[in-house]
């Protein structure tokens, strides 16, 4: 066989390179381009959103949208409730997800491994299949139409307590035996051992569970009929009437909630990718 010059292979390389960044930059454009539509729909006139084909640049710029909604609509008190569902369950959801992790990871129980595969299983089950239920529940309870509906439903989660758990596997055991021989106490060990080692990953799940409740729509939509209580996805429903819609006062709402969850992930991002690529101890 005729070897290929090192002159070639290096010509190979830096085409492969060339076609990523290309298929990348395509993906990054496509990802975007929603977005994009929907900052450009924010500063147009009602009549001036659906049009075709797509004007991407206003020719009026409606600037007085983002003044104008706070009169519209509540938005104060949405996004207020919208910040405090999504703190106090992502709060819950970390404390319960950790410790319980804690469990499965680093103590021995008969049936530890069996119980922990039953529980994970049930992220495969729909929502839908227990959503009924879950509101009679509620509605017995005399919970619904209160945040408190929300909250003791969303504070514990399969998915979070699989992500903590596998990063608390790759934490070495030693570090638990020396704590124990010391006469620390299990809760202690999780305290002061494990969860520092953990902020790649209590911060990762912090993010996904905070960008997941602040996204919701069908959870406030069923608990909350009270429009004191509604967040900020059931607010902009207020835009659309029985026989047309206001499309670029939704946008605007759109692009102001959004705005909270791109400056969280913009700060946090670096241990969330530490969280998701990384082990819990190196070296």
């Amino acid at each position: 066989m005729t070897a290929i010059p090192s002159g070639g292979r290096g010509t190979f390389r830096v085409a492969g390179r060339v076609l990523l960044y290309v298929v990348l930059i395509v993906a990054a454009v496509a990802i975007l381009v929603p977005f994009l539509w929907m900052i450009s729909a924010s500063l147009k006139r009602n009549n001036e959103v659906l049009t075709v084909p797509v004007q991407w640049i206003p020719k009026d710029f409606q600037w007085k949208n983002f003044s104008d909604i706070w009169t519209q609509i509540p938005l104060g008190a949405y996004l207020r409730n919208t910040v405090f569902l999504s703190a106090v369950i992502t709060f819950l959801q970390v404390l319960t997800g950790s410790f319980a992790a804690y469990g499965f990871a680093k103590m021995r129980f008969p049936g530890r491994d069996a119980l922990f595969f039953a529980y994970i299983a049930t992220i495969a089950v729909p929502w839908q299949a227990y959503m009924i239920p879950q509101y009679i529940m509620m509605q017995k309870a005399g919970l619904t139409n209160t945040f408190w509906s929300l909250i003791l439903l969303q504070a514990f989660g399969a998915f979070g307590v699989f992500l903590m758990r596998q990063y608390y596997l790759t934490i070495p055991e030693e570090l638990s035996e020396a704590a124990r021989v010391d006469g620390l106490s299990e809760y202690g060990i999780w305290a002061r051992i494990i969860l520092p080692l953990s902020k790649p990953a209590l911060a990762s799940l912090g993010l996904l569970t905070f960008v997941n409740t602040w996204n919701d729509y069908m959870g406030p939509f069923i608990y909350l009929t009270s429009n004191d209580l509604w967040t900020i996805q059931l607010g902009l429903r207020s835009f659309v009437g029985q026989f047309d819609a206001d499309y670029a006062m939704m946008m605007t709402g759109s692009v102001l909630s959004v705005l909270p969850i791109l400056l969280i992930f913009l700060v946090g991002q670096r241990y969330f990718i530490q969280g998701i690529a990384t082990s819990g101890m190196k070296g």
